[in-house]
This record gives structure tokens, C-alpha cells and sequence, in this order.
């Protein structure tokens, strides 16, 4: 599997947010990226029981009906005191509206319902390229942290606002808070594209 400088990439997703940081990391690569809502593709059910299996179930969507190879992205945010919930459930905790402000209320609810003293938290990314009809890879990152009430900041998208990273040099700022090219160089997202630059699948950077 090899993506030559020049290759069209269809960003399986329909979260302005995802396609915006994954374009952010392709930028030096040559590859030219499209997003899916761009190419009127339809949104899969997530079945998987794993961020890797809906990863897969995505890219593999996308690349066999846009007809070029598909990255796709299942991340979500682990949270230990909730047995790992929202999880793989990430984005419907933010029901059909994709309400962030939603979701993260009612982990505070949750966590403060369970007298949780365990704030500690994770985002895990799953990334699967996909050729069309054929090979697929995924590549899996985590970013270790904690969670704090109320958000705070406003950039970045989803559970931002509410996750501190567990890097000394921010002190107590959150993702939401932290310049977007400094957040989108250290996050889970970024990670797991490091390993999938280091597959040798993406051509040199410029």
C-alpha cells in the first residue's frame, strides 16, 4: 500500500472538525484530500464494537463507493470512572444535533451522580486507510489526561473544552484553550498519524 504525491484522498468524515485537523496533517504530504460530505457520500452505521472496527467499517465505505482510497477516524473520549464511557459512543452522547455542550453536561452529571474522585481521562484515535475494494491499515493513538467543569475555551471541537492534557508546559489549560497547531501536533489524532507516517504508506514530507 503506497499513496504517491498527487494522490486523491477522500477524509471519511462528516465532522468539519475531524476533516479539518486531518487535512492539517496531510498538508506536507502531496496528498490531495477531499471530504466525504464534499463527494455526497452517505455516513455508515457504526456498528463496531471497537474505535479500530468503525474506523475500518468507514474507510472501507468511503473507498469503495468514492472509488480512491479513504482515511477514516473513530476517536472518542475514555473516561475511567465511567467504565470507559462515552467511548466508541462519543458522538451520540452529543445526540442528532451533535451538541458537544450536551454531552459534556451529563459526564459532569454522571461523574458528580458517582461521587467520582477519579477525574483521569483519555481521547483514543483509530485511523483506517483504505484502497478501494482492497488492503486497509489502521493505526491506533491516546492522549493521556483529566477532566475539568466548566469547559473552558474555545477551540478545537467535541470534548475539548473539558479535557486537560497531561503535559506539564500547559499547565491547566485545555484543549479547548490551547493554540489549535500546538493541540493538533501532540493529539491522539496526531499520534496515530505518526505511525501511520512512519508505515511508509505517505509520501515524504515536503
Amino acid at each position: 500500500m503506497k499513496l504517491p504525491r498527487g494522490s486523491v484522498l477522500i477524509v471519511a468524515s462528516h465532522n468539519p472538525g475531524k476533516v479539518r485537523e486531518i487535512k492539517a496533517l496531510l498538508g506536507p504530504h502531496g496528498i490531495e484530500p477531499i471530504g466525504a460530505a464534499d463527494l455526497h457520500l452517505p455516513e455508515p452505521e457504526e456498528t463496531g464494537l471497537t474505535f479500530a472496527a468503525n474506523a475500518e467499517l468507514k474507510a472501507r465505505a468511503a473507498a469503495d463507493a468514492g472509488k480512491h482510497a479513504a482515511l477514516a477516524d473513530d476517536s472518542g473520549l475514555w473516561v475511567n470512572a465511567l467504565n470507559g464511557d462515552p467511548g466508541i459512543y462519543s458522538a451520540r452522547w452529543a445526540g442528532p444535533t451533535k451538541d458537544f455542550s450536551v454531552a459534556m453536561a451529563r459526564i459532569e452529571r454522571e461523574l458528580r451522580e458517582k461521587k467520582a474522585q477519579d477525574f483521569s481521562a483519555k481521547f483514543v484515535c483509530a485511523l483506517s486507510l483504505a484502497m478501494p475494494h482492497g488492503e486497509i491499515k489502521t493505526f491506533e493513538g491516546e492522549v493521556h489526561g483529566r477532566l475539568t467543569f466548566p469547559p473552558r475555551g474555545t477551540h478545537g471541537f467535541g470534548y475539548d473544552p473539558i479535557f486537560i492534557p497531561n503535559e506539564g508546559k500547559f499547565g491547566d489549560m485545555t484543549f479547548g484553550e490551547i493554540d489549535p497547531h500546538v493541540k493538533n501536533a501532540m493529539s491522539h489524532r496526531a499520534r496515530a498519524f505518526e505511525k501511520l507516517l512512519h508505515s511508509g504508506i505517505l509520501a515524504e514530507s515536503f
